[in-house]
C-alpha cells in the first residue's frame, strides 16, 4: 500500500508562511513526479505545484510568487513552503504522485492549513 504521509499545516494569520512536508516510499519517489494539491470546502482538489525528478517546478496562477515546491531525494520527501498566505489559501493540503497532471494514488490524510486573522 502507497503511503503518503503529509504534515506541517496549521492555522497562521494572514502574511504568514508555513511548511508542509510529504514522505512517501522511496520507489514512488524515484520514479514519478510529484505534486501538492488543495481542496477547500464544497470544491474539487487543485493541483498547485509540482515537480519533476529533475526539479522542474510548475505552479498554478494563484500561488505563484508565494509558494516553492522542493524535494529531497535522500530523504524521500517533498516540500511546500507557502509565503504571504491569503484567506483563500484555506484548505486540506495532499501530496500524491502525478502524471500529466493526474494524481496516481491513494491520498494521504493530508494537512489542514487555515489562514485568518
Amino acid at each position: 500500500q502507497v503511503q503518503l504521509v503529509e504534515s506541517g499545516g496549521g492555522l497562521v494569520q494572514p502574511g504568514g508562511s508555513l511548511k508542509l512536508s510529504c514522505a512517501t516510499s522511496r520507489s514512488i519517489f524515484s520514479t514519478y513526479d510529484m505534486g501538492w494539491y488543495r481542496q477547500a470546502p464544497e470544491k474539487l482538489p487543485e493541483l498547485v505545484a509540482s515537480i519533476t525528478r529533475i526539479n522542474t517546478t510548475a505552479y498554478v496562477d494563484s500561488v505563484k510568487g508565494r509558494f516553492t515546491i522542493s524535494r529531497d531525494n535522500a530523504k524521500n520527501t517533498v516540500y511546500l513552503q507557502m509565503n504571504s498566505l491569503k484567506p483563500e489559501d484555506t484548505a486540506v493540503y495532499y501530496c500524491n504522485a502525478v502524471r500529466f497532471g493526474v494524481s496516481l494514488y491513494a491520498w494521504g490524510q493530508g494537512t489542514q492549513v487555515t489562514v485568518s486573522a
